[in-house]
């Protein structure tokens, strides 16, 4: 039997110009598309939201913007979201996106952005901490407040300024191997909801 060929969207939380976590990223798609799945990068930049506001949504609705970027996530059965570490947490500009996204209030059937596909994160930062506890957090999101499907595998790369080789990749072989690892078993859950 043919393994259907997953769909995975990869985004950073970062839209910092040299950002180590969009680098990440960068790789995270190099290696799904070693693994007969098709990878979709985007940047949040391209999702203007503004910071979310229950007046607003009431006056104005759900933004384009954030609606643009729920349609990207339910057309994808897999998704990996590298994530930095703001004060020991999830950076305001991707917890403010996860939070429009989920306002979106579809037709009866409709596919949820958060349900129905599965989710693997990262993280890199400077520090030694790897920004694990910014992905401690984002699991802790999407997972109990939204419901999705979060692997237990994870990558964190640490001392991200001297991380990455001239050619973009891992310089570290453990971390080249566990994000490898990391793509691997995104890219085998998400075959489970391809059609």
């Amino acid at each position: 039997m043919i393994r259907p060929r997953p769909r995975i969207l990869v985004f950073a939380g970062s839209t910092r110009s040299g950002s180590h976590n969009a680098r990440l990223a960068a790789q995270m798609v190099k290696a799904i598309a070693l693994k007969d799945a098709e990878p979709t990068l985007l940047s949040l930049a391209d999702y203007a939201m503004p910071l979310y506001d229950a007046d607003l949504e009431s006056a104005s609705g759900v933004p384009e913007g954030a609606r643009r970027l729920g349609a990207q996530m339910t057309a994808h059965t897999g998704i990996f979201i590298a994530s930095p570490e703001y004060n020991a947490s999830v950076p305001p500009l991707l917890k403010n996106a996860i939070d429009w996204v989920s306002r979106i209030r579809g037709a009866a059937g409709d596919p949820s952005p958060w349900r129905g596909r599965t989710y693997a994160l990262g993280s890199a930062s400077p520090g030694a901490f790897a920004g694990i506890r910014s992905l401690m957090h984002l699991r802790q999101v999407l997972e109990l407040g939204l419901g999705a499907t979060v692997i237990p595998e994870q990558i964190s790369v640490p001392s991200a300024g001297s991380a990455f080789s001239v050619d973009g990749g891992l310089a570290d072989e453990r971390l080249a191997a566990r994000l490898d690892a990391v793509a691997a078993r995104l890219v085998d859950e998400a075959a489970r909801y391809a059609v």
